[in-house]
């Protein structure tokens, strides 16, 4: 998988909506008046997980899509957090401070810190389980590690096991167990957003000890530090949460959430209807009947990209014709209309209106408009046929690969599957496979050695369709991590393949990693010039900004939608079940 948070769309619209979004505590529910809470026997929040038939991990260290961040965030916490405006604020670390060079981060601990089983939680363990995340059998895993605390000093010598750890070195807990530093490799404007990612969370050292790969299925006996901890766990049908007694946060009024696992929309939202579960994800076909219920139906916009992938390692995707004649072959307008039935904003932006660095001005591939250019895709696409002598029987075959669970995402396949073949004549097979499935065939499309792709010409995925969430409010997390050389999110290997613009794409990495060490005023120009060249390359073909709608029952009281996708820690302490 190797990326922050990529989900489908088969419960926002599909898996954005519900597990992102309705996970994250989502909805609005409460009057002006603060209803009184149930008794403590009536607590419990049912929360459907559409889409999925199990999340991906339960280690924060492996966390790679939103599904398993939903339920990480439930158990663990790091030195800081996200709120619900996005903003960087304390959770273990009760301060920091950042020195004049702006390279070391000095945090300072909460006073008697546990772990849900009682034990003394202390900056020894913040600095075990970061430099944990940075070992290299993790790392070896998903690589996700790296995209998250890759500014620490000396992780690449960590990240590929030359260094046995960075505890002394850039890693630095206080022999008072009250403060720890980290010390970057450069400066950075971005480095504390980055440290809010499940990789930068604390787990205990003795459980992973006792249990080893397989500890995170014993979570019921502790491990964890954030406002819950798990009851049970069965990988066919879902977790059920109870609060952590040691929680250093808000004490809260639920007593049970259970996440429960559905593997289509559909079902979720008939278990809906049925009183089942207490909050899920509208699919798309659904909207316009949910939407009558008003006092149930939420609605908000998020910081998300659905898009198509193509792998510059498989032909034809090397050559940049065919590639913008894909794009200007697909109507956007249509697919956000008449699949998504106005839950979403048909884009070419790869950075998401709602977050800083939004580019008003940035142009669609040929200046084309979001409802694309038939005639200007048909003249690309002979071109790029000429250009690589391919004639009607030597076109290669090409799959397009999807997540399978929601009916709106396969739509959406089959009129972009219609679109390229009567305006382009390509026949393009198609595959649904389980997100899981995706996100582990995603990361093997990803050429490990990025200065010799040919070692990587036709490995893993094609193309597919996928979608991506903010981790942080900062253009670095849609441009540098998505595009640079290396980043494990980079499935598509931009920058490192044989295309004939190779090198522009070089220039366009140079210049987000330029963006990424500026402290000025050019730092967001810098993304948006870099943006505009990923937008004319189909780095991603960007098809929508998604909304989220979302059913919650009226006597879930105080969960809050926000443009993230995941609930804050502190906000549980909020949410409960009122009298009904």
């Amino acid at each position: 998988m190797k990326s922050g948070k990529k989900f489908t769309l088969g419960f926002l619209p599909m898996l954005l909506a519900v597990v992102a979004m309705l996970l994250a505590g989502c909805g609005s529910g409460g009057s002006a008046v603060k209803p009184t809470a149930a008794p403590a026997s009536q607590q419990t929040l049912r929360i459907a997980l559409s889409g999925i038939s199990d999340i991906a991990t339960f280690d924060p260290a492996l966390s790679t899509d939103v599904d398993s961040a939903s339920a990480i965030d439930m158990v663990f916490t790091g030195l800081i957090q996200e709120n619900d405006k996005l903003q960087v604020t304390p959770q273990m670390a009760q301060s920091w401070t950042v020195s004049s060079d702006h390279m070391t981060y000095t945090f300072h601990l909460r006073p008697n810190l546990k772990f849900s089983d009682g034990t003394p939680l202390t900056a020894q363990d913040v600095a075990y389980s970061i430099d944990r995340a940075l070992s290299k059998p993790i790392n070896d895993q998903t690589g996700v590690s790296g995209t998250y605390l890759g500014l620490i000093k000396d992780s690449a010598e960590r990240l590929d096991g030359s260094k046995s750890t960075l505890i002394g070195d850039s890693i630095n807990p206080d022999v008072t167990n009250n403060t720890i530093s980290l010390t970057i490799s450069h400066p950075s404007g971005y480095f504390l957003q980055a440290l809010t990612y499940p990789t930068a969370y604390v787990v205990e050292k003795s459980l992973i000890d006792k249990w080893g790969s397989n500890w995170t299925d014993h979570l019921e006996n502790g491990g964890g530090d954030g406002p819950f901890m798990v009851q049970s766990y069965n990988h066919s049908t879902g977790i059920t949460f109870v609060p952590n007694p040691n929680y250093y946060g808000k004490s809260q009024t639920l007593k049970k959430i259970e996440f429960l696992f559905y593997k289509d929309t559909e079902t979720a939202y008939k278990a809906y209807q049925a009183n089942q579960v207490d909050q899920v994800g509208v699919p798309a076909a659904e909207n316009a009947s949910a939407m009558k219920d008003t006092a149930e139906y939420h609605e908000a916009g998020q910081l998300t990209i659905f898009y198509v992938a193509m792998n510059y390692l498989y032909k034809p995707f090397d050559n940049i014709d065919i590639r913008q004649a894909f794009e200007l072959a697909v109507n956007k307008d249509v697919i956000a209309k008449n699949i998504e039935k106005g839950l979403a904003t048909p884009t070419c932006h790869i950075v998401p209106e709602g977050m800083p660095g939004y580019n008003q001005s940035l142009q669609c591939p040929k200046n084309a408009p979001t409802k694309g250019d038939p005639t200007e895709a048909k003249q690309l696409f002979q071109e790029g046929m000429q250009q690589e002598g391919y004639t009607a029987s030597t076109f290669p075959s090409i799959t397009i690969t999807y997540p399978s669970g929601a009916q709106d995402t396969a739509d959406q396949i089959t009129t972009m599957v219609q679109a390229w073949q009567s305006i382009l004549g390509v026949t393009v097979k198609t595959q649904a496979v389980d997100f899981t499935t995706l996100l582990n065939e995603t990361s093997g499309s990803t050429c490990q050695t990025p200065d010799s792709p040919q070692k990587c010409l036709n490995k893993g995925l094609q193309m597919w369709w996928l979608g991506w969430i903010a981790d942080y409010p900062d253009p670095q997390d849609w441009t540098t991590l998505q595009f640079n050389k290396g980043a494990s999110n980079n499935n598509w290997n931009y920058g490192q393949n044989f295309s004939s613009d190779a090198q522009q794409q070089v220039a366009t990495q140079n210049t987000l990693e330029k963006a990424d060490r500026d402290l000025g005023t050019d730092r967001l120009s810098l993304y948006d010039q870099a943006e505009q060249q990923l937008v004319n390359d189909v780095a991603w073909m960007p098809l929508f900004q998604s909304d989220t709608a979302v059913l919650i029952k009226k006597y879930v009281y105080g969960t809050v939608l926000n443009s993230h996708g995941l609930t804050p820690p502190d906000d549980w302490a909020n949410i409960y079940i009122a009298v009904h």
